[in-house]
């Protein structure tokens, strides 16, 4: 079973740092439109016209704008991808819609430079374990019989790639590393492959 695992564009609230989280529609910059349209002609290069793959996404209005452009690339209906609240982003709880500064501010550093990731469990919200358990769910859900390209998010991938290809230990979950925002991971008998390097930022600033 092979696994397209794309990192939706850029928003607005990634360009202004502001925490998203479970937010239900952030759109796209101009530069996400741009980083949208790159991978969509990366995966057609890659899997040709019409590839016969199911099709998945998180039901954030980020993770659907980009499929939408990806599917006109690839000659797939865009009505075709499945939405799963399972492949939401880490819900950053009371931290949603707040500047990234601003809660430093409030309380201190909230994350590891070095790692980008999440030190601090976001109040209200979840933690890296809950983020593995929905995801073993859904890929349980799976037909094995059957190759995915999933549009998701930053940390949700982290934490799906290493369930697939493995990761350094953190937090009871193996995350893998961090990657800019429309890079898209090829990962077929747990060896993964970058299939598109992409141009956003590396940021834990507004996922």
């Amino acid at each position: 079973m092979r696994f397209i695992l794309a990192r939706h564009a850029e928003t607005v609230y990634n360009a202004s740092a502001r925490m998203q989280g479970h937010l239900g529609h952030t759109p796209l910059t101009r530069d996400g439109i741009a980083q949208a349209e790159a991978m969509g002609a990366g995966l057609l290069a890659a899997l040709g016209h019409a590839p016969d793959v199911d099709l998945w996404t998180s039901p954030a209005g980020r993770t659907m704008q980009t499929a939408a452009i990806i599917a006109e690339h690839l000659e797939r209906d865009f009505f075709d991808f499945r939405h799963d609240l399972r492949l939401l982003e880490i819900d950053v709880g009371d931290w949603t819609g707040r500047h990234y500064a601003e809660i430093v501010a409030d309380i201190g550093p909230i994350t590891c430079p070095e790692r980008r990731v999440f030190t601090v469990p976001p109040p209200g919200g979840e933690w890296f374990p809950a983020i593995a358990a929905r995801l073993q769910s859904w890929l349980a859900d799976l037909d094995p019989a059957r190759d995915v390209l999933v549009i998701s998010h930053g940390v949700t991938l982290r934490v799906l790639r290493g369930l697939l290809a493995g990761g350094d230990p953190y937090e009871g979950v193996l995350l893998a590393p961090d990657a800019p925002q429309g890079t898209v991971f090829d990962i077929h008998d747990g060896v993964e492959t970058v299939l598109h390097q992409g141009t956003g930022k590396h940021s834990m600033r507004s996922v």
